[in-house]
């Protein structure tokens, strides 16, 4: 759903091993400070290890281009319980 992710905690790499779509993924560090950006990351796929990263977020792909996120950009998080 647009807007929304999941966010992996304790996490430096992910893995694509029996998903069906790509993803964008967007390693965070401690601070939420965006460390690496993978766009379309396809099934089958591995990621390499990000050592700065702490958790990683995984959105819908297509959402890293246009939300502009690089690099150096800071993640902030809202939570709906709804």
């Amino acid at each position: 759903m647009d807007g929304e992710g999941l966010l992996l905690t304790s996490c430096q790499s992910i893995h694509m091993f029996g998903m069906k779509f790509a993803i964008d993924a967007v390693f965070l560090d401690e601070s939420g400070v965006v460390v690496a950006v993978l766009e379309n990351f396809a099934p089958g796929k591995v990621s390499r290890i990000f050592g700065k990263a702490k958790s990683c977020l995984e959105l819908p792909a297509g959402t890293a281009n246009r939300t502009d996120t690089t690099i150096g950009d800071v993640i902030s998080r809202q939570r709906n319980d709804d």
